[in-house]
């Protein structure tokens, strides 16, 4: 919602500034300019990036309209999830865990969290590290270096895709050039026409570079930073699993791990204790 609100400004400020102090809608509406611009844009991010983050773009571009993935209440469910995990294990020991780990789409512990069993990026994480657990990993030292490689590996993934779009942004200004070139070009075959045509063709010539511009600090770019954002709130949600994973392997009772994992949230997105607290109340027994 608040990226079309977002576009809608951008707009709105751009044409109703230029349509306030006299200027004609019709003469920005220049759509071979537009051709030009953004499909030789296309172009290039497709030579240069590999399908899947090709893939990976259109994707984060449709994700950015949905709005944060993780709210508050997304991390409470995962705060329950884990409650539960640590809870079975100090009661019937780590071993109780592997019918869940091994099948966890069919395991009655994870459907109880419906959006968290969506999650498959966020399941398969934590159940390669109780799997590893229930194997008999006991280094937490170990197994932390070992995430925080996988994390970082996640997150290199994550950064192709938004570094590509950025590289769009940065590139469309020089190709409204292009574009404004090719109608000086033209318009100079056009040398003999009469003043008001050769007006209009030097116009529409000077919509390239206004365009190019216009799409990538006004479009590319934001969609650039929201694509990072987004990424940046999918690792967060991995932190937080790693931070009370961690904690339970140290041996820390399931409530005390459970507030390791929420003390690694930013504030905006973080339950107070007493709502989690609240969340265990609710949890149906073991």
């Amino acid at each position: 919602m608040f990226v079309i609100i977002g576009f809608v400004i951008v707009i709105g400020s751009i044409l109703g500034g230029y349509m306030a102090g006299g200027g004609e809608l019709y003469v920005l509406f220049q759509p071979f300019e537009f051709i030009i611009i953004l499909g030789s844009g296309l172009g290039g991010f497709i030579i240069a990036n590999p399908m899947n983050v090709v893939k990976g773009a259109a994707a984060a571009t449709g994700r950015i309209f949905k709005g944060a993935r993780y709210d508050k209440a997304a991390y409470i469910e995962l705060i329950s999830v884990m409650y539960q995990v640590f809870k079975l294990a100090k009661a019937k020991g780590m071993l109780a865990l592997e019918q869940h780990v091994e099948n966890p789409h069919e395991s009655t512990l994870f459907q109880q969290f419906p959006n968290f069993a969506k999650n498959h990026h966020a399941m398969t994480f934590i159940c390669d590290y109780l799997r590893m657990m229930t194997l008999g990993a006991e280094n937490s030292m170990q197994i932390e270096d070992l995430m925080n490689a996988e994390l970082e590996v996640h997150h290199a993934e994550l950064a192709q895709v938004s570094g590509a779009v950025t590289t769009v942004a940065d590139g469309l200004p020089a190709l409204g050039i292009v574009a404004a070139v090719l109608g000086v070009i033209h318009t100079m075959g056009s040398i003999s026409e009469p003043p008001a045509v050769l007006g209009h063709l030097i116009g529409a010539a000077l919509v390239g570079t206004f365009s190019g511009v216009l799409f990538a600090y006004g479009f590319v770019g934001p969609i650039a930073n929201a694509i990072k954002s987004i990424d940046e709130a999918d690792s967060k949600y991995l932190q937080c699993i790693k931070a009370g994973l961690l904690a339970h392997l140290q041996g820390y009772p399931p409530a005390v791990s459970v507030e390791f994992a929420r003390k690694a949230l930013l504030h905006d997105v973080r339950p107070t204790f007493y709502e989690v607290e609240d969340a265990m109340q609710t949890l149906p027994p073991i």
